[in-house]
């Protein structure tokens, strides 16, 4: 067994990238692997667009590999990775100054379950409802900050902690909980005013 496919079976991230550092290529490959799963999803959730998720994808792992012999590992080596997946989704909504968008599907469980005002016992909405439901929860998101709407797609879609999200976007860790929050209340008191109006 190589040493990179050591690493692997020992889920050891830190000996995979020490090994790609001496230029192991198969120890990169793998890291690659391991990880183009959730940076697809990452870039997916600020995207939208498959072409630029593909091509944000191939990006990143272009940087990774060239920036890996300056990578210190003080931070894991998977949320090195992501902070140049959500820095490289920025450059490309800042080159065409296009809003990300959020789906209902972007928000909590317990977030969509209140913003559709489901029971228990609600059957599983036809496509045309969801879509109806979509069109609804972008109205909502549309007056979010962009890094707000972000950092819910982080924490809510793809389970990133206060910590990570804090890393990956470079701000504290507080500031993170803070726009979460507000985040989170800002929605629910527009669909507070929306079903008031009703």
């Amino acid at each position: 067994m190589t040493p990179a496919a050591e690493a692997l079976r020992r889920d050891d991230d830190r000996e995979l990238v020490r090994l790609a550092k001496s230029d192991d290529k198969e120890a990169f490959e793998l890291l690659v692997r391991r990880h183009q799963s959730r940076v697809f999803a990452v870039a997916g959730g600020i995207l939208r667009n498959k072409e630029d998720v593909e091509d944000v994808a191939q990006q990143v792992f272009v940087k990774a590999y060239f920036s890996l012999k300056r990578f210190d590992q003080r931070a894991a080596f998977s949320t090195w990775l992501y902070k140049i997946t959500v820095n490289e989704c920025w450059d490309v909504l800042r080159k065409r100054k296009v809003r990300p968008l959020l789906y209902e599907s972007d928000l909590s469980e317990e977030q969509a379950h209140e913003y559709n005002g489901f029971s228990e016992k609600a059957t599983v909405p036809d496509v045309s409802d969801r879509l109806e439901a979509r069109e609804r929860v972008e109205k909502l998101l549309v007056d979010l900050d962009e890094r707000d709407r972000l950092m819910l797609i982080l924490k809510e879609v793809q389970g990133f902690s206060v910590e990570e999200i804090a890393e990956i976007l470079e701000i504290n860790g507080n500031t993170v909980k803070v726009r979460l929050f507000r985040a989170r209340r800002r929605i629910m008191e527009k669909v507070k005013r929306r079903d008031a109006a009703k």
